[in-house]
This record gives C-alpha cells, sequence and structure tokens, in this order.
C-alpha cells in the first residue's frame, strides 16, 4: 500500500479548531479556543492538543519520485524515493532508495560491498527503529532535497 497521506500542518489544524469553534457557536454553544483545540486533538484521536502538534509537526513527509539525502549504515547519500508502504498501522514506513552513487556498506579497509538500491523501515521521523553495533539507525532520512 502506497502512503499518500499527510499529516494536518499546525496552521490548518489551529484553523479546523476556529471552524469548529464558530460552528459550535452558531448552534448556541460557546467554547474557548483552547476548548477547541482539545477538542479537535481527540477527533484526530490524540490524547491533547499538545501530543496532536507535536505529532503534526514531526513527520517527515515522503512522496514517490522525490530525492532526499540522509545516512545509510553511517555513510551519506542522496537518492530517489523509489518506493512508500505504511507497516503497523501507520505507525512505520517501509521505504525503497535508489541511491546517486553506490554506498559502501562495509567499514573494512582491505573489502567493499556496494549498494545503489536498498529498503529500510523507518519512523514518522525518517529514522530506522534498526540500529548498527554502535548505536546509530541503520537508515536516517535527513530531507527531502
Amino acid at each position: 500500500m502506497t502512503d499518500s497521506s499527510d499529516p494536518t500542518p499546525v496552521a490548518a489544524l489551529k484553523e479546523q479548531a476556529r471552524r469548529l469553534r464558530e460552528g459550535l457557536r452558531a448552534s448556541g454553544q460557546s467554547v474557548t479556543q483552547s476548548q477547541a483545540l482539545e477538542l479537535l486533538a481527540r477527533q484526530h484521536g490524540a490524547r491533547d492538543w499538545n501530543t496532536l502538534r507535536a505529532r503534526a509537526g514531526n513527520r517527515l513527509i515522503l512522496r514517490v519520485g522525490e530525492r532526499v539525502s540522509g545516512r545509510y549504515l553511517g555513510q551519506p547519500f542522496t537518492a530517489e524515493l523509489r518506493g512508500i508502504t505504511t507497516l503497523n498501522d501507520g505507525a512505520q514506513r517501509r521505504v525503497t532508495l535508489h541511491f546517486d552513487e553506490p554506498v559502501d556498506v562495509v567499514r573494512f579497509d582491505s573489502f567493499s560491498s556496494f549498494r545503489q538500491r536498498v529498503s529500510g523501515v523507518i519512523g514518522w521521523d525518517g529514522r530506522s527503529p534498526r540500529s548498527t553495533s554502535d548505536g546509530q539507525p541503520q537508515l536516517v532520512i535527513h530531507e527531502v532535497i
């Protein structure tokens, strides 16, 4: 399944809360803006407004065909995003990357193993839940370029 959903930006969430507040006022119920934000957060399945705001602000938005940069097994890369699949009820995504230049995935001076296309699992923050032996995430996508 391809992930085409975008998290709602904070400004759009605040606009939704404003419209909710106006709609409630039109029906005879008066709520403050902060109450509207809390109601909106629960509508989006979040515990409270702070949780929803953090969720909306910390997501890395990725689309197939975009160019990204990051690190794979400690090596810097730039790549084209070739595929995205949502996993674990949306908590993680499997991404397929085609590196511009092959990446050497071995840290041994007398041996090399180059990869140009890899797949990995990342969270919404762009970081892999799996780590290398030195504790660094296996895959990190820093940004869309």
